[in-house]
């Protein structure tokens, strides 16, 4: 994971090379553990906001800053143990697990792994759920030599090489859900790229 990523003024991540987004997602309630800024104890954080998916990475934007906190970045390839949950007394939740995304020069050790639920309170989930799934999978199928639970870095920018056209041209809309599929990419007529996730690095847009 990655802690406030960059974001355009309306609130849209700024993209890396090769990154597309799939969908968005309004209306959740995010649940998120150890996170510093958020001033509670054991940095457990609750807010709501939307949920953005694309071949890299989801990323929750709060629709209000809560402290410090704006976003959370959570690459694909770093995510595991997720599961859809559909309790019989609450809304249905996406829950799971999302290692931390390392500076190059700092130790894994400093860093924990976090655990995140997306709970779904405004319409149903029938479109997000399934392409979350898929697109999860396609991303480890192409990308099956690496393993977040050993020590060995990732490149979180790896997942760009997943194809996602065939996958968002027959996915399933399901008419309670109110996620937006993007069959054109937002902000497109911005040139703003990000080329790493190492903020010393990130300087150099294109």
């Amino acid at each position: 994971m990655a802690l406030n990523p960059q974001l355009f003024p309306n609130g849209m991540p700024v993209p890396f090379v090769n990154e597309m987004f799939v969908l968005a997602r309004d209306g959740v309630e995010f649940e998120v553990d150890k996170i510093p800024a958020s001033g509670n104890h054991g940095g457990n954080l609750k807010t709501k906001g939307i949920v953005y998916l694309s071949n890299i990475r989801m990323v929750f934007v709060a629709k209000s800053p809560v402290g410090h906190f704006t976003a959370f970045d959570m690459p694909l390839l770093y995510i595991h143990g997720e599961k859809f949950n559909q309790p019989i007394f609450h809304c249905n939740n996406l829950s799971g697990h999302v290692e931390p995304v390392v500076p190059n020069d700092q130790h894994r050790a400093l860093y924990s792994t976090h655990s995140f639920k997306i709970l779904f309170k405004e319409g149903g989930c029938g479109t997000f759920i399934p392409l979350f799934f898929n697109l999860i999978t396609s991303v480890r199928q192409y990308n099956q030599h690496t393993n977040m639970q050993t020590q060995n870095y990732v490149d979180p920018l790896q997942a760009s090489q997943t194809p996602v056209d065939e996958m968002m041209r027959h996915a399933y809309v399901d008419p309670n859900d109110p996620t937006k599929i993007f069959l054109q990419q937002p902000n497109s007529d911005s040139q703003l790229r990000r080329r790493t996730y190492q903020p010393q690095a990130d300087g150099g847009h294109v």
